[in-house]
């Protein structure tokens, strides 16, 4: 795979920026691709080729993967809780783009085609319980997805299968179970919760004020993956031979009581919690069961919570005091 020349689609964006980083770094000629502006992405490199394009343009994508032998399309619009349940309409949206870049894609001759979907396609029927089983593949059907943002994956999953089945396009699907870590998006609406967490502690510390605001009840049950495990994941699954759908997340399931309790000890202090039962806070329970990735790569996302959280939490402290002050 080395030399490679490949399209990275939302490069601009948390996720899209580390896998770009690690492309470069592997030596492939990697052409890096986002709405936003360079001086705006959350990282950018001179040794890919930036582009400012937007996706949801057919044109924009046929530019795109011109030359290219890979696409990865990591764009999309969207953020947290807070932000995909009170912009539906711009989630859906993001369908414009995986629909252009694939048609581009096949008509460019594109090897392959990574797409990155989302646990938001899984159906609400099979997490209303904070003891949550699991959820396999198959979860997704009968389908019952998150509303705007999880039928926009789903849908687009289907895109994907169709263009492999119709156009011989060889398509990866990866569904991502709440990604985070550094250089990404930690306030402005469209941060999730790790980095939220980490913003109001931080915050709370500083300031003296030792309370801190929560969504929900505390008991909604998650896993939360390390980027540095996304970023190998995807590129396991992009080189694998899997055809359908695959989770790509951690099995280390903790309530968001106990997220706030790591957050709060790598922070060295303790805050009143308080609880806001009326904010967005998604299913009750949602947690990856990894064995069909064990299955076909003898692998799964394994980095520890807290040391991932550690990690975090040392750069969004480090971003939070450089920021300008009012």
């Amino acid at each position: 795979m080395s030399g490679r020349s490949v399209v990275v689609c939302g490069a601009g964006g948390f996720i899209g920026g580390a896998l770009v980083a690690d492309l470069c770094a592997k030596g492939y000629r990697v052409r890096a691709v986002d709405i936003k502006p360079v001086n705006q992405w959350y990282q950018h490199f001179d040794a890919a080729e930036n582009l400012q394009r937007d996706l949801q343009q057919k044109q924009a994508c046929e530019e795109a993967v011109a030359g290219m032998d890979a696409v990865y399309n990591l764009a999309a619009d969207m953020g947290g809780m807070g932000f995909i349940e009170s912009h539906k309409a711009a989630c859906m949206l993001s369908v414009l783009i995986n629909t252009h870049l694939l048609v581009a894609a096949r008509d460019a001759g594109v090897g392959r085609y990574f797409f990155s979907s989302s646990a938001c396609v899984y159906a609400a029927d099979k997490q209303v319980s904070h003891d949550v089983v699991p959820l396999k593949e198959e979860d997704a059907y009968p389908a019952m997805p998150e509303d705007g943002y999880g039928w926009e994956k789903l849908f687009s999953e289907r895109m994907c299968r169709h263009f492999s089945e119709d156009f011989g396009l060889t398509t990866r699907v990866a569904r991502f179970h709440n990604v985070y870590g550094p250089h990404g998006t930690w306030d402005g609406g469209r941060e999730k919760a790790p980095a939220a967490i980490c913003r109001k502690v931080i915050q709370a510390k500083q300031s003296g004020d030792l309370c801190i605001e929560i969504w929900g009840d505390g008991h909604q049950t998650r896993s939360f993956m390390y980027i540095d495990d996304c970023v190998l994941g995807i590129q396991r699954i992009m080189d694998s031979e899997i055809d359908t759908p695959i989770n790509l997340g951690s099995s280390e399931l903790v309530t968001v009581n106990q997220l706030v309790s790591l957050i709060e000890e790598i922070a060295g202090v303790t805050l009143e919690r308080s609880y806001d039962l009326d904010a967005p806070k998604g299913v009750n329970g949602r947690n990856s069961d990894n064995a069909l990735i064990q299955k076909h790569l003898g692998w799964e996302p394994s980095i520890r919570l807290r040391d991932g959280l550690e990690k975090t939490y040392a750069w969004i402290l480090e971003e939070y005091n450089a920021r300008p002050r009012a």
